[in-house]
């Protein structure tokens, strides 16, 4: 039989403390009886006989006295099955969209926990996302974690649709993608529903959606909901699944704001102490298994307060992920998009995932040249502003005609243009082709004879 408690001692922000508790779990739901009904948590933390509980829904207008709590005995579970795939859910895994109820006898836990290291399966193979810059420069590979650093008004939710809108594997149609999106604003929302349904891909996508008016607490469980959809699809269903998180950055402010409700000593910048470890738990959760046909492979996108690299989340976050791709203000104010700085990005998993076999025999090759050129180009264009580009040696004028062709013809993307990894590399060869032959030092003689444009 279960028990109802009413020794509640405290209400604080989204935090409800009781007393005189037993036989209480970690992460249990919580039923909490009020005057308007019935609202939900779940508990947060146990200390001798006191529980403290998160409540899912506002708190406002609760009172010590009117109120009494149910543990449920079990943790936040959804139903799942392959079903999902097309429809919406809000943060707590709940429809949203009509369809109705998920029936399956099929439940699971969302404090999913990270992939076994002795499990795992190395990563390789690539996911093409039709964007040049990605696809050439810092690959995307099956089961690879790898984060896009933004900024506040730069466009990574245009490409967080283009990537969703475009993304493709090498073999077969088994292949879905799971976005989770924190405290979007509701003409975001729109944007993606609209995007997806025009685009035709809503089909195989699965979206939760947590709006910037609802819940703090319901931003914690969005990412762990949509990694259980996502974990369920790929070692259930055996399907690879590409699951796109934004905004990481709105989620560990909900996480700060919870912690101070909670009165947790801070760590940098008022952030929790286990931000690092919190944080792993989520990107943990991408890889393969092995003796598994599925795969989990994580784009989250963070927004970086005031553009700062060192900030704790985009800092924490480079130390667990293999890589990044860094959004640049000032080349988005040069009306280039997308506009990914190639310099400071980089996937540590590409080198496994592409040539022979996986893209072409060059595209190794290409990358590291684009990226030698592309730093030339960076220093010849400082010593421009110094000296004057009239000044300039030939080859230097060679290496500013090779800068601006790439900018504007291989960075430059149009939103609805896809580019296959072909089509990039190949692309890639007639920029390079700009220069001449002895200055392409990183790429093979016999590729070069092959390849060259010139």
């Amino acid at each position: 039989m279960q028990k109802e408690f009413l020794h509640v001692e405290k209400i604080e922000g989204p935090l409800l403390i009781l007393s005189e508790v037993e036989d209480v779990s970690y992460d249990e739901i919580v039923e909490i009886k009020t005057r308007d009904g019935i609202k939900h948590g779940k508990v947060v933390q146990l200390y001798e006989d006191k529980a403290i509980i998160q409540v899912f829904e506002t708190t406002s207008g609760l009172s010590v006295k009117d109120v009494a709590v149910k543990f449920t005995g079990k943790p936040l579970e959804i139903s799942l099955s392959k079903d999902i795939l097309g429809r919406i859910f809000n943060g707590f895994g709940v429809p949203i969209d009509g369809g109705g109820p998920i029936f399956s006898p099929i439940k699971m836990n969302v404090n999913g926990r990270p992939i076994n290291p002795v499990a795992r399966k190395y990563p390789r193979n690539y996911i093409q996302t039709g964007i040049s810059a990605i696809d050439l420069l810092t690959t995307l590979i099956r089961g690879q974690k790898l984060p896009i650093f933004s900024g506040n008004g730069l466009p990574h939710n245009e490409i967080a649709a283009q990537i969703i809108n475009q993304a493709k594997i090498a073999d077969g149609e088994n292949f879905a993608i799971v976005f989770g999106a924190m405290g979007i604003k509701h003409d975001d929302a729109h944007y993606f529903t609209k995007m997806f349904e025009e685009s035709g891909v809503l089909e195989r996508v699965v979206m939760f959606l947590n709006l910037a008016d609802d819940p703090v607490v319901e931003r914690i469980v969005t990412p762990r909901c949509a990694l259980t959809a996502a974990e369920y699809l790929a070692f259930n269903e055996d399907m690879h699944v590409l699951v796109v998180l934004s905004d990481m950055t709105s989620y560990c402010e909900a996480l700060r704001e919870i912690s101070s409700a909670r009165e947790e000593v801070p760590g940098r910048k008022g952030y929790p102490g286990y931000l690092y470890s919190d944080l792993a738990s989520i990107y943990e959760r991408a890889g393969i298994i092995e003796g598994s046909k599925g795969s989990i492979t994580q784009i989250p996108i963070l927004t970086m307060p005031n553009d700062d690299i060192t900030h704790p989340v985009p800092d924490l976050t480079g130390y667990i992920t293999e890589g990044q791709i860094v959004l640049s203000r000032e080349i988005y104010q040069r009306n280039i998009y997308p506009p990914i700085n190639i310099l400071p990005s980089l996937s540590r998993l590409m080198k496994d995932g592409i040539g022979e076999g996986y893209t072409r025999e060059d595209h190794p090759s290409v990358a590291n040249q684009v990226f030698a050129s592309y730093t030339k180009y960076q220093e010849v264009l400082a010593l421009a502003q110094v000296i004057g580009e009239d000044e300039l040696s030939s080859i230097d004028k060679k290496y500013m005609e090779f800068g601006r062709a790439f900018e504007d013809k291989f960075l430059k993307h149009d939103f609805y243009e896809e580019r296959s990894i072909i089509e990039s590399i190949d692309l890639a060869w007639s920029i390079l082709s700009i220069l001449p032959k002895n200055e392409l030092d990183r790429i093979e003689p016999k590729l070069l004879d092959k390849y060259y444009k010139g």
